[in-house]
């Protein structure tokens, strides 16, 4: 579990430039598998051995300048609220703004370090003129210039100092995080599931908090639930911010074995339910989908739950092999059942494969489908094993791994899931020089 840095500002001063830049310092953080860079406001960073998590608000607004002054105050409270540290962004071309006054107002509050980057400063004048954000009243300004990444190593430096170690809770019991967007009904069935009123449960979007954690002990399972959970009085936020949900889902997820990722039937597979996805997919961890309040979708038909279920997995392509479950938290419907497949699926996550069999299984499948030539070379695969780490990756050692393109290990991927069970679990696929 890594510490969260958020990154804010107004619009146009090159937020989103620096993150790219930082999130591409690790490729391996930069998914190569299609459909997965759907959420492009969230990555992983590290610098000088350090991992940080990273958040570019800026994203997370789309419209006008007018929509943005509305926004951009609940977003800069919510990132001051949930990130470790902040990244304020200002723009040396254009000085300082009315908005960067409101927002350094906001900053200057807080009790996190708050780090001014000015951005833009490519040349001497421009250095100077950075001068002026000391007006701002947030003491040292790092000028720097996002597209050439000039003065990056000095902010990255001074931001890893001020950090927070957060150590990983050794826990020998699985961790389920129960997320979502607002609304979806993820206390209820926390409720549902333990029978008490352990989480007030309003129809306010937004009433949850921190993230709390929960022994459950019942028909045999033991585990611990993490709610992305408790009182959230007085939340200015939106329902509609995608950022919310983006926000408090980062940390529980982070922190966990397997997400229970639970969506309103009545509001469909939208692009925040994506979001929240993606984001447990790319952080390599078990999902659930669990479609709730399934009761009180109207004009049910005999196939009705295919069509959804067809839809959802439409939505989540090429990684579509995912229990979907429809409960209602309310009547208590397959509650149950959505644990049970929790568990399943986190068996399936630390499922590990014996070699002999693994080469048995799938060497003569390689020999019936070999992968394609390439420019006139035959790739030749001898050998496989699961490597061993805390969720399934594979390495396939072969003579020349750089001729083995992506939808050959999309091929493999598919073979693996219809002969070993890894349902709901996100598994790699490596080819390496033998």
């Amino acid at each position: 579990m890594s510490a969260i840095v958020a990154i804010v500002g107004r619009p146009n001063v090159g937020k989103s430039t620096f993150f790219n830049r930082l999130i591409q310092r690790r490729e391996a953080i930069v998914d190569a598998v299609s459909g997965v860079t759907r959420d492009r406001h969230y990555g992983k960073s590290d610098w000088n051995g350090k991992e940080f998590s990273l958040i570019d608000t800026g994203g997370y607004v789309v419209g006008s300048d007018d929509i943005f002054e509305q926004q951009i105050d609940k977003q800069v409270e919510l990132a001051i609220e949930e990130a470790d540290a902040l990244i304020f962004m200002v723009d040396v071309e254009t000085g300082v703004t009315g908005m960067d006054e409101d927002v350094a107002k906001l900053l200057r509050r807080v009790k996190k370090p708050v780090f001014l980057a000015v951005n833009k400063v490519d040349n001497a004048k421009r250095a100077e003129d950075a001068v002026e954000f000391y007006g701002l009243g947030l003491g040292e300004y790092y000028p720097l210039s996002s597209i050439n990444g000039s003065g990056t190593g000095e902010l990255l430096d001074a931001l890893v100092e001020v950090l927070p170690e957060i150590e990983e809770e050794e826990s020998e019991l699985p961790r389920f995080a129960v997320v979502g967007r607002p609304n979806a009904g993820k206390s209820s069935f926390i409720n549902a599931l333990i029978g008490e009123e352990r989480y007030i449960v309003t129809d306010i979007a937004g009433t949850t908090r921190d993230s709390i954690d929960t022994k459950y002990n019942r028909f045999g399972f033991e585990f611990n639930l993490v709610d992305t959970a408790g009182i959230r009085r007085k939340s200015k936020v939106k329902e509609d911010l995608e950022f919310y949900s983006v926000m408090r889902s980062v940390r529980a997820i982070e922190h966990s074995d397997v997400c229970l990722l639970v969506m309103d039937a009545t509001r469909g597979f939208d692009g925040q339910v994506a979001n929240i996805f993606w984001l447990a997919h790319r952080n390599n961890k078990g999902i659930v989908i669990l479609v709730n309040k399934w009761d009180l979708v109207e004009d049910k038909e005999t196939n009705t739950m295919k069509q959804y279920t067809e839809k959802i997995k439409k939505a989540i392509e090429p990684f579509t092999d995912v229990p979907i479950l429809f409960i209602s938290a309310l009547t208590k419907q397959r509650i149950y059942k959505a644990i049970e497949t929790a568990v399943q699926v986190y068996n399936n996550r630390n499922t590990k494969i014996p070699t002999r069999k693994f080469n048995d299984i799938m060497l003569p499948i390689i020999e019936n489908y070999p992968p394609p030539a390439y420019k006139g070379k035959f790739v030749k695969i001898k050998f496989c094993t699961q490597l061993p780490t805390p969720y399934p990756q594979f390495a396939f050692f072969c003579n020349l791994p750089q001729y083995v393109r992506e939808p050959y290990k999309r091929y493999l991927e598919n073979k693996l899931r219809e002969n070993f069970d890894f349902s709901g679990v996100p598994i790699k696929v490596f080819m390496r020089k033998k």
